[in-house]
């Protein structure tokens, strides 16, 4: 169980991943060695994954934010076939491609890409994911403008058992 430090603890490093030990322990009322041992044990028990750093893509040209719903041929590859999660495994290995999702609805997956522009975008589709076996046809949809992006999300009483 986790209880209200802890939680504060979760609400500081999701805030601000590289804050120093002792200004957390300082927020939270603690001595750094006992916040310490709790991130740790956090970790340990796998509710914090891990911790990245966050760039700028506009640095790195990579200014294009694309979904792509792909559509799966189930007659091709069903759930429990092998080669359904070998489409997933392909399309999670490519840079491009930040994350993929099962969904409901008409198209199975869901994509988000980060690219430079729409000619790179054109040629990640062309090249590695419409020749994929088992993909049927793609639909994307290109972000003019991002008012938030972020991955954090709201912990508040969640896994203290209330």
């Amino acid at each position: 169980m986790i209880d209200e430090i802890s939680l504060n603890i979760l609400n500081i490093l999701q805030e601000k991943a590289r804050i120093p030990n002792v200004e957390v322990a300082r927020q939270v009322g603690m001595a750094p060695s006992a916040v310490l041992e709790r991130i740790r044990k956090l970790e340990k028990q796998g509710i914090i994954d891990g911790y990245e750093v966050r760039l700028n893509p506009e640095q790195f040209n990579r200014r294009l934010i694309a979904f792509i719903f792909v559509d799966v041929d189930t007659t091709l590859v069903s759930a429990s076939d092998p080669d359904q999660d070998r489409v997933h495994d392909i399309l999670a290995k490519m840079p491009e491609i930040q994350e993929v999702h099962d969904v409901a609805g008409e198209d199975c997956l869901l994509l988000k890409v980060r690219v430079a522009d729409h000619q790179e975008l054109g040629t990640l589709l062309r090249d590695n994911i419409r020749p994929l076996q088992g993909v049927r046809s793609t639909r994307t949809l290109t972000v003019l403008f991002t008012h938030k992006e972020t991955t954090r999300f709201p912990i508040s009483g969640i896994l203290t058992g209330q």
